[in-house]
Order: C-alpha cells, then structure tokens, then sequence
C-alpha cells in the first residue's frame, strides 16, 4: 500500500485530493492544471470557496503578486463598485488562461458565500491542460506575457 504523500505526488505532479486533476510546471507559463480523467462539456471539474473583497483592497492587492490570482466578476453589480474581486482557494486560482479555453468560472452566491465551479466548456482528454478565459486580462502590467 501506497503512504498518502506516495499517492500524492508523482514526479513532477502534485494532484487534488480526489485525483481528477493535477499541478505541472508549463515551459514558459509557470503552474498549470491538467486532467487525469477525461471530462465531458458541462462536467464541474472543481468548486472552491472564495473571498470577497471591494475595489479599496483590490488597489492594495494590485501591489502584490496575489494581483495574478484573484478573479474579477462581471456578472454581478453592485451599486458602489462596477466589479467584485475574488480571491478563490482551489486549483481554479492557477488554472492558466487562453483565448480557446476548454472551462469557464461559474459563480455561485450562497449563504456561504460566493462558490466558483470550474466547469467543462467542452470535452478535455486525460492530460490535457485546463484553461479559462480571464475577464481582467487588461489590466495585468504590460510585463506580463500571456502564453497560449
């Protein structure tokens, strides 16, 4: 029988709790998710908890290398900010973007809080890297080179 940390970790993959998904190290991109079982369109492939916070703590965050890791919502106004900043614990928080993406964030607002589903846009194959389209890709520093 394999020890947890030996079930855990293969190589150069770090994998979820529930072995659908793993961490690789991308030529030229840094981390990226990808599948270790096939998913069909529609499929959630993770939900994670987030953090809400307004566009005053975004301007602090922006100041720091968390800036690359929240997500911004268009979905949803409130009435003093024209967006709503998340930061989002989970994979989804390094799954890496495209201009094709294979996956979507899908917001939920629950007595909890705000869940993001990362959800299948189409069918991903087993080792394929998951992408999605970051909304807020204006805004990165023009030092950021984004890789497809």
């Amino acid at each position: 029988m394999l020890s947890n940390k030996e079930e855990t970790y293969h190589v150069d993959k770090v994998f979820d709790r529930s072995n659908t998904v793993y961490v690789k190290n991308v030529p030229r991109k840094g981390r990226g998710v990808f599948a270790n079982i096939p998913f069909k369109a529609g499929d959630v492939i993770e939900r994670a908890p987030s953090w809400e916070f307004d566009s005053t703590t975004a301007k602090l965050l922006d100041r720091t290398g968390l800036f690359e890791y929240y997500f911004v919502r268009h979905d949803r106004k409130l009435e003093k900010d024209l967006m709503t900043s998340y930061v989002v614990f989970g994979f989804i928080s390094i799954v890496n973007h495209s201009s094709n993406p294979n996956a979507e964030t899908v917001w939920i607002d629950k007595n909890s809080g705000a869940w993001a589903s990362l959800v299948a846009t189409r069918d991903i194959k087993v080792d394929e890297e998951i992408t999605h389209r970051y909304v807020n890709i204006s805004e990165y520093p023009r030092a950021i080179n984004f890789v497809e």
